[in-house]
């Protein structure tokens, strides 16, 4: 039975939908300044944070709603253990970079054990991270540093973590980019044919072909006209490729691989997960840890961008990861959610703090929407899983 209906669609796609419609009104109302290509480049660059840590935040709720407090003070943490290590003490890139990741493989065990296997309840535990390592961080600076920052990372470093690809001159069209743009646009299409005609072969049900040539179209649109205002902006931000490579590797974990699943059925009916065989301890224990590690990846991403260490780094992070998932559909309790939700997610708060930044509204009224619109998204959320069981 075909149960493809535009209302079904519509209901699916509402925070996509919202998405588009919020950037279209800032990009009217500030004079198309939210197209430029200086401003999408932005867009990208300086929420960067939150589709890392929004994809760390996304697997730790798959697992009955659980959170990670500590993430934006351990940013800053670590930020400023990767400033000792590479300004401070010289030492090079790559040994800075595996110290940096051992430091988070560690925090990441210690904070899974203590969740997983001594039941210390999450909020409480990465609660304490949330104070002891602003407080660390903050020391560390101030303790080799008369700033309380530390800058002149090496250019190697940052590099990894900033910049563009392929450079070329601001206003001239960068080509790599867009030949890139195009294989980016043709595998879309791909994948939506050759998925839709995979689910066709195996009596499946599949949406309509119509259906999936016009949403590949819109597909291609969006992703061309990115590829062009990024190569009149330079060329591909690098930290792009870093956000891409992790939503592809964590999108291919949630949807097509067992680990995926179990994240799922823990959150889902823990009990029912646990009779099955699937070790739910070691399932939390893991969301923890790979929790940490991508807070690292996020630290560095900061700190390249900004060429420095400070004791402000991180501030409010877990709040828009947190929100980024919420809005972009994540259950509150567990058990669903997609990467691709939580991109949408995070695009959408990326989108009101730099539209309202740009009409120069103050900070505050930014808090007080982005805390609407998460409300909004809760309560919406409650609403269609209230409707669908009377359905």
């Amino acid at each position: 039975m075909n149960t493809f209906s535009i209302k079904n669609v519509l209901k699916k796609n509402v925070m996509t939908i919202a998405l588009i419609v919020i950037y279209v009104f800032f990009t009217i109302m500030t004079g198309g300044n939210m197209f430029t290509p200086s401003n999408v480049t932005s867009l990208i660059e300086q929420n960067a944070y939150v589709f890392i840590l929004g994809v760390g935040m996304l697997m730790c709720m798959l697992t009955g709603g659980n959170i990670d407090l500590s993430v934006g003070s351990f940013v800053c943490f670590m930020g400023a253990i990767a400033g000792v290590l590479s300004v401070i003490k010289h030492v090079n890139t790559p040994l800075t970079l595996i110290l940096v990741v051992v430091v988070g493989v560690i925090y990441g065990a210690i904070l899974g054990f203590l969740i997983a296997y001594l039941k210390i309840p999450p909020w409480i535990a990465t609660l304490a991270g949330y104070l002891a390592f602003r407080g660390l961080g903050t020391q560390i600076l101030i303790s080799v540093s008369d700033t309380s920052a530390i800058s002149n990372f090496p250019p190697e470093l940052l590099g990894i973590f900033s910049g563009r690809i392929f450079e070329s001159a601001w206003g001239t069209l960068n080509i790599p980019c867009i030949v890139l743009g195009v294989i980016g646009a043709a595998a879309v299409v791909y994948i939506n044919i050759s998925t839709r005609a995979n689910k066709v072969k195996k009596g499946y049900q599949a949406d309509p072909l119509g259906f999936v040539i016009g949403k590949s179209v819109l597909e291609v649109a969006v992703i061309l006209i990115l590829a062009y205002q990024l190569a009149m902006d330079g060329g591909i931000p690098v930290v792009l490729i870093w956000i891409i490579a992790v939503l592809i590797i964590y999108g291919i974990i949630t949807e097509k691989t067992t680990i995926g699943r179990h994240f799922m059925t823990v959150g889902g009916n823990a009990e029912t997960a646990r009779l099955s065989g699937i070790n739910n301890k070691l399932v939390m224990f893991c969301a923890y840890l790979n929790m940490a590690v991508l807070t690292v990846l996020a630290s560095l991403i900061v700190t390249a961008r900004f060429g420095s260490a400070n004791s402000f780094a991180g501030q409010n992070f877990e709040m828009d990861a947190i929100a980024a998932c919420i809005v972009g559909g994540v259950s509150a309790y567990g058990g669903s959610g997609t990467v691709m939700g939580m991109v949408i997610g995070a695009a959408l708060i990326g989108v009101i703090n730099q539209g309202m930044s740009l009409m120069s509204i103050d900070q505050d009224w930014i808090k007080i929407v982005k805390g609407a619109v998460l409300l909004a998204a809760v309560v919406f959320d409650i609403l269609s899983k209230k409707g669908n069981k009377r359905q």
